[in-house]
């Protein structure tokens, strides 16, 4: 059989883990992965990705063995993130940022992100303060889920006074209730609910196992978890973002770039009108890809480029 290529090309050029899993160094790292690792059909070692426990080891070998991140947990059945891709949207941002900044990434905890819907893995704060030390505020509407959060920041003393999280304590806003009228924020990011219902959300799970395994699957079983608020929410991805869109313009001196992962292509035409009606000044496509799945990044501004010079002076120097 024809060997799997040893490089991931389609990951952002600065992503730690374009090349494939060293699983033996994952493994010295955090050995309780190496229960799971064993030969795949191509002959070379890997995890069975349709395993949500697989799926959480190695997760923390590569928090562990990239981030020094010493510890980290979900509650079971929480939504357990790919950490090559949700670095990537951190890295993107950094090029998107870098803009603004005579095409060099700021870093240092001047630098303020916004994440919208934290989730219990905290995974966005984690990165992006260990990759670039920025500062992050997480917003979250599921108290188990927070306190996961603020549990897996307490096991790491670095994260101390770097991320701060907020409750959402109003399920029909998104914005509003999070960001504080002195609050300034130079980016804000979110992996938005994609799915319109329950069943929608559980017939998407189905697919995924299918491609992972090979084969259908009559159960619904979640290797990367989920619960209802993180997988799905009335209208899917499309009505999430056009309400965000909407908050935005209450905070549009707030904040520098709003930003969202749009996972479906074809949502793009209507958020497009979305931010036309919001009388954004400037909007951006950032394409992504990880393997064969394609996702994008819809960021928006409502500041000028005379006024995004001048943020950049305050805020920046």
């Amino acid at each position: 059989m024809k060997k799997q290529e040893n490089t991931k090309t389609t990951l952002h050029p600065r992503n730690a883990h374009r090349e494939r899993y060293d699983f033996p160094s994952l493994i010295s790292t955090h050995p309780e992965l190496g229960q799971f690792v064993s030969e795949n059909k191509y002959g070379d070692l890997s995890i069975d990705f349709a395993d949500p426990n697989a799926v959480i080891e190695l997760n923390r070998s590569l928090l562990k063995h990239f981030y020094q991140i010493s510890a980290w947990d979900i509650p079971k059945a929480y939504l357990c993130p790919p950490i090559p891709g949700r670095a990537d949207y951190i890295h993107y941002m950094a090029d998107l940022l870098s803009q603004n900044n005579d095409e060099q990434v700021p870093k240092g905890d001047k630098i303020k992100i916004l994440d919208v819907g934290t989730g219990a893995n905290c995974i966005y704060p984690i990165l992006g303060n260990s990759i670039y030390n920025w500062s992050f505020v997480g917003s979250e509407i599921d108290p188990k889920a927070l306190d996961a959060a603020q549990a897996n920041l307490y096991d790491n003393t670095q994260f101390r006074g770097k991320v701060i999280l907020r409750i959402q304590e109003n399920a029909d806003h998104i914005l509003e209730g999070i960001i504080k009228s002195d609050d300034v924020f130079d980016l804000s990011i979110c992996n938005p609910p994609f799915h319109e219902s329950p069943e929608a959300a559980a017939a998407g799970s189905l697919r995924k196992v299918k491609n992972l395994k090979g084969k259908k699957e009559q159960k619904v079983k979640l290797n990367f978890g989920g619960q209802s608020n993180e997988l799905w929410c009335e209208g899917g991805e499309l009505a999430f973002i056009q309400k965000m869109i909407r908050e935005s313009i209450v905070y549009k001196y707030n904040c520098l770039w709003f930003t969202t992962l749009v996972s479906k292509e074809e949502h793009l035409k209507e958020l497009i009108i979305a931010l036309k009606k919001a009388r954004v000044a400037e909007r951006k496509i950032i394409q992504m890809a990880q393997g064969n799945k394609k996702s994008r990044i819809l960021a928006w501004t409502f500041l000028n480029p005379e006024k995004q010079e001048a943020w950049r002076k305050r805020r920046w120097g």
